[in-house]
């Protein structure tokens, strides 16, 4: 895995696990726990993306009360809406 690989990996876990509240930390962070070692590039630029967007927006969209734009379809969202990550 190239070091530049291993830095994005490391932003994109610190930054999921510190959104601002417990249930996006959990929900974010835990999916990151859960596939980041599957992940490739165009998975972890997937995931770096959904990153930027609105807290409120990703609960919504993980928990189905709210369809995602276009751009995050795929298996990625469909593992994100299953919430079988988090381990407690």
């Amino acid at each position: 895995m190239a070091d530049e690989f291993r830095t994005r990996l490391a932003r994109a876990k610190f930054r999921a696990w510190h959104r601002g509240t417990r249930e996006a930390d959990f929900t974010i962070g835990g999916f990151y726990d859960r596939y980041h070692a599957e992940w490739g590039e165009a998975e972890l630029t997937w995931f770096e993306h959904l990153l930027e967007e609105d807290d409120v927006k990703i609960l919504a969209w993980a928990m189905g009360s709210a369809d995602a734009p276009s751009k995050y379809d795929g298996e990625q969202l469909t593992a994100l809406k299953k919430l079988d990550f988090v381990s407690i």
